[in-house]
């Protein structure tokens, strides 16, 4: 039934929403955010969806019932995820351990996982029940930094839903805490990964003392207008295999194409199109903020431990005018977006920290932005809570909190053919959309082949 997921309507009968607390005693003390932590930029909540099959061998266990005693048991060890955010001095985050507990519902759907089409990818019909906004939870202060919803579909699989406080982690470690929920539901005694608290390994010096130009910040005037409408918005995913990624490759100089990762390449292309797709003034000022992980580097980097499931990450940006973009090769988009990546290290990292303390911790700017996050690491696909790997785990939808169309994530994936890449979802302007895929159609093209023969798949999906 993968033709019916585009109108696919179901109902979801939900229990009352309920406060799962750790499992155990813990702590009561008031926790710090780290300086990277608290910025305007992450106080929003991230959706997370998992979809898992039916498995006899688990036949008579409810995954509601386990994964709410998993979450309860990884909570004594992650307790600070059962407290309640704070602000104090400065604007300053805290979180208060209080104990309280995360919300957790529990829900059955009249819908089968087959109905979801062949191939899952964003955007997920029905999201909105699959994901409960339970009425006064999603404020920053003083409301609970998870939810989670369980729901059992009518073919014996369920959907998992998470929702987190950005402030309190990042991908990576929301990854971490729900690999330890998984191990503890499969009947591990501890997580085989103990989580690392840390945050003063990310705080501003004193005085702060910025050593990088930081334009992810600048205060750009939006004098032309939102450059992406909040209307008339239309959602469409694009899947990149080897075949794709290495057409889109061919167009770069041939140094670049070499040493060019993945997601710079893919990110520059992403960049290009878009632009052309929106058509702005050739002198307005495009931005291509990347997200850059920055643990396991180099220098000062190398501090954060294995097990800190903080926000340790990075937007630099990569700015050019609209007219260059579109008009220049694709070797150029990259190798901008190759650069300010390039930039990113511990000190980079401080410097941001002092730069938030300084300047009453920002929002990055998205004013004619548009920002990737590389997830093909993070891990979502890898969740078993005893029913196997999910068929797909990632983000449930694009966007920066309240901001839709500015925001893209690379999704680890295996299409219906079973080949494996990278799914990217856009969300533009209907009219943007059908240029974008133009666009795209042109940087799949290698020279001598024409597109439409060698991914007509990727094209008709496209279209």
């Amino acid at each position: 039934m993968a033709g019916s997921a585009a109108s696919l309507k179901f109902t979801v009968r939900r229990k009352a929403p309920e406060l799962v607390a750790p499992a155990g005693p813990t702590p009561h003390e008031l926790n710090r955010l780290s300086d990277i932590d608290d910025q305007d930029g992450l106080r929003f909540h991230i959706s997370l969806i998992q979809f898992y099959r039916r498995d006899a061998s688990m036949s008579g266990r409810d995954p509601a019932a386990v994964v709410r005693d998993a979450v309860a048991r990884a909570l004594v060890h992650y307790y600070p995820f059962a407290g309640r955010l704070r602000e104090i001095e400065g604007r300053k985050l805290a979180v208060e351990c209080t104990g309280e507990g995360v919300l957790f519902i529990e829900a059955d759907a009249d819908v089968r996982l087959e109905h979801f089409g062949d191939a899952l990818q964003p955007p997920f019909q029905g999201l909105e029940e699959l994901v409960f906004d339970v009425p006064g939870s999603s404020e920053v202060l003083g409301t609970p930094l998870l939810l989670f919803q369980v729901t059992r579909l009518s073919c014996g699989g369920f959907i998992l839903t998470v929702r987190l406080m950005h402030t309190m982690a990042d991908a990576q470690g929301l990854a971490q805490f729900l690999a330890a929920v998984a191990e503890l539901a499969r009947g591990a005694a501890v997580p085989s990964v103990l989580p690392v608290w840390g945050r003063e390994l990310l705080e501003a010096r004193n005085p702060p003392r910025p050593g990088f130009a930081h334009r992810e910040y600048d205060e750009v005037p939006d004098t032309k207008g939102t450059i992406v409408p909040l209307d008339d918005m239309v959602h469409r995913s694009f899947f990149f295999g080897a075949k794709e990624v290495a057409a889109v490759r061919s167009h770069l100089v041939p140094g670049l194409r070499k040493r060019a990762t993945t997601f710079e390449v893919l990110t520059g292309c992403l960049w290009k199109c878009r632009t052309v797709a929106l058509a702005p003034g050739a002198d307005e000022e495009m931005r291509m903020i990347c997200i850059v992980n920055a643990r396991g580097g180099k220098g000062k980097q190398s501090a954060i431990p294995i097990g800190y499931y903080g926000n340790a990450f990075a937007f630099p940006v990569a700015v050019a005018a609209a007219g260059e973009l579109c008009a220049r090769s694709l070797s150029y988009a990259v190798r901008l977006v190759k650069e300010v990546k390039g930039e990113v290290d511990g000190e980079y990292m401080q410097s941001v920290a002092d730069l938030m303390v300084q300047r009453g911790r920002p929002h990055f700017t998205v004013v004619r932005a548009y920002l990737a996050s590389d997830l093909t690491k993070a891990g979502f696909g890898d969740l078993d809570f005893g029913w196997g790997r999910p068929v797909y785990g990632g983000p449930a939808k694009g966007g920066v909190g309240a901001i839709p169309g500015v925001a893209s994530f690379l999704i680890p994936f295996k299409n219906a053919k079973g080949e494996d890449g990278i799914v990217i979802p856009m969300c533009l302007p209907g009219p943007a959309m059908d240029k974008f895929v133009e666009e795209m159609g042109k940087l799949l093209r290698p020279a001598t082949v024409d597109v439409a023969d060698m991914f007509p798949a990727m094209i008709k999906s496209a279209l």
